[in-house]
């Protein structure tokens, strides 16, 4: 009994000493997505793009580097720079500005023409930066989403 006791002493107080550690939260890659496309008078796209935290805790949001493709056209970048901190499961939206190309601005205006019932395909796709809330250092989460874009019945020159 005395050696039984002596072999299983060292693992209990292992799992004791592991069980006082914190807890460490899941990490788990945003999801980005277009909130709403407003088309301004100078042609220029707002975004608003709405990053989703699919952590267990706070990230602090930093940046967005991608690209955006509308339809099979050419894709554009992105590009933003920002402080939003997102608690664990939630989302917040950013807005960004972006210069379309000249093909990415007629295949929205004929969608604009057909309706509300007509809709666009994009892909959205890169990396943002973000700290997890018991990490030091901020890194890069890569992401990739593909939806429609729909003209909003009643206000001109906005998609969602």
């Amino acid at each position: 009994m005395k050696r039984l006791l002596q072999a299983f002493l060292p693992l209990l107080l292992t799992a004791g000493l592991i069980a006082c550690g914190p807890a460490r939260k899941s990490v788990f890659p945003p999801s980005v997505s277009i909130q709403q496309l407003a088309v301004l008078p100078s042609g220029q796209w707002q975004l608003t793009v709405r990053i989703q935290n699919n952590s267990y805790g706070e990230m602090d949001f930093k940046s967005i580097e991608g690209l955006l493709q509308v339809a099979q056209l050419v894709p554009v970048r992105l590009h933003a720079t920002f402080e939003l901190d997102i608690p664990a499961l939630n989302g917040d939206v950013q807005t960004l500005d972006v210069l379309p190309t000249p093909e990415m601005s007629r295949a929205l205006q004929a969608v604009a023409a057909r309706g509300s019932s007509a809709s666009l395909a994009y892909r959205i796709s890169g990396s943002a930066s973000a700290k997890p809330e018991q990490e030091d250092k901020p890194r890069d989460f890569s992401f990739t989403g593909n939806d429609w874009l729909s003209p909003v019945p009643g206000i001109p020159d906005t998609y969602r």
